[in-house]
C-alpha cells in the first residue's frame, strides 16, 4: 500500500497514491534532504526492493510528503525513517521543478523542496534496510566525477541536482 501524495490534476492540488502519481507522471510536491560534514555529503545507495531506481545512489534522503504535510515535517520525518537521523536543523534551500524517467514505465514529475544541513562531524546513522543498503560520505567534486563517469549508478534526480541545482543547495 503506498501513501497520498499532495499531486496536481489540472490546476487542482489533490491526493493521489503515488504509485499512480507515478506511473501517470503527474506534477507532485516532494522534498529532498541534504547533509554535510565538512567537504563530504552523505548519500545513500536505495535499497534494491524499492519500487523505482533500487540500487542506485540518491543524496541523503528523498521522498514525498503525505497528504496534509509541510516539507520541514516531512524532511525530518524521511529522516528517521530512513537512516535513524534525528535532530538536525534543517534549512530550506530552494524549490525546484523537474521531471525524469525512472524506469519501469515509471516518471517522477516533481516539485521539490530542498533542505541542506551541514554538521561538525559525521552523525551517526541507522539505516533501515527496506530503504537504504549502503551510505557513503563523499566529496562534491568526487560525486561529480562519478556521476560523469557512471550515471547508470546514480538517481536521475541526484544527476539532475548535481548538474542544475548545486549553486542552490550547497551555496
Amino acid at each position: 500500500m503506498t501513501a497520498l501524495i499532495p499531486t496536481w490534476v489540472g490546476d487542482d492540488l489533490v491526493a493521489v497514491d503515488k504509485l499512480e502519481a507515478h506511473q501517470r507522471g503527474l506534477r507532485h510536491k516532494a522534498v529532498s534532504v541534504f547533509v554535510m560534514a565538512g567537504e563530504d555529503l552523505l548519500i545513500q545507495r536505495r535499497a534494491l526492493g524499492k519500487y523505482h531506481t533500487p540500487g542506485l545512489w540518491a543524496n541523503t534522503c528523498c521522498t514525498h510528503p503525505h497528504w496534509g504535510e509541510d516539507p520541514l515535517s516531512c524532511a525530518q520525518r524521511r529522516l528517521k525513517e530512513e537512516l535513524g537521523i534525528t535532530g538536525l536543523t534543517l534549512s530550506h534551500r530552494d524549490q525546484v521543478e523537474y521531471r525524469a524517467d525512472v524506469g519501469g514505465g515509471l516518471v517522477e514529475h516533481e516539485v521539490v523542496d530542498m533542505f541542506m544541513c551541514r554538521v561538525p562531524s559525521r552523525v551517526a546513522l541507522d539505516p533501515d534496510p527496506e530503504e537504504v543498503m549502503e551510505t557513503r560520505w563523499i566529496g562534491l567534486n568526487a560525486l561529480n566525477a562519478a556521476i560523469r563517469m557512471y550515471p547508470e549508478r546514480h538517481t536521475p534526480w541526484l544527476r539532475i541536482y548535481m548538474a542544475q541545482h548545486a549553486m542552490q543547495i550547497f551555496a
